[in-house]
């Protein structure tokens, strides 16, 4: 899983139907343990976002397929992360100490950090299997929500998955920074199961075919278990919760669903 610094010193080793930690302190080894395989694969109006993703990606993208260019904004964020890694190779410690997110008390913290943590990343390998992830996920999700929810629903996940980070880390009186686009990762986890409920992902441990919903039910009770008992220190699994928290949040402010004002409409 990897394991984090405990000092500064060490250096970080449109269309709606265009043209479809991980998350750990550093430095990181990308923790995926159920790296998944997911079976076939915007802006629409609010009150459409309970209607199953695959009927509404059929109704209003016929002629999309697998071979349509990469969504704008998953696109983006690919290049992104992985231009930003390359860069921080060539600035060492200087990088983490501005932008990995930094708990309260270390007197490092920053707020832009509340969104920059997500484009640093421990090692080749925790970036890879984060781009994965995004690819997997945000693309099939940009082209149901168009790019503009896209872009709110993967900033919100991020946020949310900092402050779920820093209370932790502020209780714990834990010291080390977090990197890695882990929170936005699995807010895009839990909106891919609730927009495509009849997806089936194939886990690579176990290997057994299971619905979106009961995955990502499993992969988050796993989180909340290392997470409370300490299991596989060195990764941010209440980022990863937060995460999931935040996905979860805007698809219910979305739906207009508890607890926000006009739920049950």
């Amino acid at each position: 899983m990897g394991r984090y610094v405990n000092r500064l010193g060490r250096r970080l080793s449109g269309s709606p139907c265009g043209t479809i930690d991980f998350h750990s302190r550093l430095p990181l080894q990308a923790p995926w343990p159920m790296l998944p395989r997911v079976g076939h694969v915007g802006d629409q109006m609010r009150d459409q976002t309970h209607v199953d993703g695959d009927e509404q990606y059929d109704r209003h993208c016929p002629g999309a397929g697998k071979g349509d260019l990469m969504p704008p904004v998953t696109q983006g964020l690919l290049l992104a992360n992985v231009l930003i890694f390359f860069l921080a190779q060539q600035f060492g410690p200087h990088t983490v100490g501005l932008f990995a997110l930094w708990p309260w008390d270390t007197g490092l913290f920053r707020p832009w950090q509340l969104l920059t943590y997500a484009f640093l990343h421990g090692g080749l390998t925790h970036l890879a299997f984060n781009m994965f992830g995004l690819w997997m996920f945000g693309a099939e999700l940009e082209r149901v929500w168009g790019t503009r929810r896209m872009l709110i629903f993967y900033g919100v996940s991020v946020l949310v998955a900092a402050f779920a980070q820093l209370l932790v880390t502020g209780v714990l009186g834990v010291n080390n920074p977090t990197v890695g686009a882990s929170g936005g990762l699995f807010g895009l986890l839990i909106g891919f199961a609730m927009v495509f409920p009849r997806r089936k992902i194939t886990p690579l441990i176990p290997p057994i075919p299971m619905p979106a919903p009961v995955f990502v039910a499993l992969y988050g009770g796993i989180e909340l278990l290392l997470g409370v008992t300490g299991t596989a220190s060195g990764v941010a699994h209440f980022a990863h919760l937060g995460g999931l928290l935040g996905g979860w949040l805007m698809m219910r402010y979305w739906r207009g669903q508890p607890p926000f004002r006009g739920s049950g409409t």
